[in-house]
């Protein structure tokens, strides 16, 4: 004859079955669990959209992320100068390991503004991982004018490469923006800058090296040896030892499973708490009444 298993059933299922017949429909149960149903659907979907959902964690070390540029950095910047004609335009960098470039030229472009009056200036260039600056001015002009005007409105200076991430809000582009056309035609400005090095690692693991940026600044006129007044516009820079780090993160999917059972069995136990008290009291109640008529 076949093995009967009936009787393992009986001695290891957990759950056991109530017969129909024995159970009760009330309107407060529908109740309960029509409640119970929008709330795990209401959850389950917040925890869908969380689970899809990118997030950015951020971090802070000591370490030069991108070692492997060759202790550069790149450097975009974009200026106009409304009162200064492109022919007396320059840029020169200067370091600390002993780069002095004047009249720099290579990757950069003169527009001429005001019917030729003045220059906007766009320049892509690289300088050292070491203390220096980079300045806007006729120092390699070949004739120096009279009274060179440095009244500009900076676009953009930016350093690495660029980040196009909506989650991310850091200072890339800090002096973007800056306008200095009321200020003297004859000062010279000093922007200090802290670059931070900053690092953005995407879900596939892969790494974008870029630079945030504080500044201070500052106007004074500065006079030559002999006498003259010869404005420039200074971006004097020196890096932070301290790296940011944004990293991409999801929710591991067995977390997300975890969560959902959670919600599931942690609704419908309360439920039936709730439900088990509220049929409790009412059959309470009614017994009370039934005693009150007899």
């Amino acid at each position: 004859s076949p093995f009967n298993f009936s009787w393992l059933g009986k001695l290891f299922d957990i759950y056991r079955k109530v017969p129909k017949d024995l159970t009760q429909p009330t309107y407060t149960g529908a109740f309960i669990s029509i409640l119970c149903c929008v709330f795990i659907l209401f959850l389950f979907l917040s925890e869908l959209t969380g689970f899809i959902a990118t997030e950015i964690v951020n971090e802070l070390y000591v370490d030069d992320p991108d070692k492997d540029s060759g202790g550069k950095i790149d450097v975009s910047l974009n200026i106009s100068l409304p009162n200064l004609h492109c022919d007396l335009v320059g840029l020169d960098i200067q370091d600390e390991m002993g780069r002095h470039e004047v009249g720099h030229i290579d990757n950069s472009m003169k527009i001429p503004l005001n019917q030729g009056e003045g220059c906007r200036f766009e320049g892509e260039f690289t300088v050292n991982k070491v203390p220096g600056n980079f300045h806007v001015s006729t120092h390699g002009a070949t004739a120096q004018p009279q009274s060179p005007d440095m009244t500009h409105t900076i676009h953009k200076l930016a350093f690495g490469e660029k980040l196009q991430v909506q989650k991310v809000q850091g200072a890339f582009n800090a002096l973007g923006g800056a306008n200095r056309l009321s200020s003297n035609p004859l000062a010279s400005h000093d922007y200090i800058l802290k670059i931070v090095p900053t690092v953005y690692e995407d879900l596939s693991g892969r790494q974008r090296f870029s630079y945030q940026y504080t500044v201070a600044n500052k106007e004074y006129v500065a006079y030559s040896h002999t006498g003259r007044i010869i404005p420039a516009i200074w971006f004097r820079y020196d890096l932070s030892p301290i790296t940011v780090k944004y990293t991409e993160r999801r929710q591991p999917f067995y977390r997300f499973i975890t969560t959902i059972c959670a919600i599931i069995g942690g609704t419908f136990t309360v439920a039936g708490i709730i439900d088990s008290c509220i049929f409790t009291a009412s059959e309470a109640w009614k017994k009370i009444q039934i005693g009150k008529m007899s």
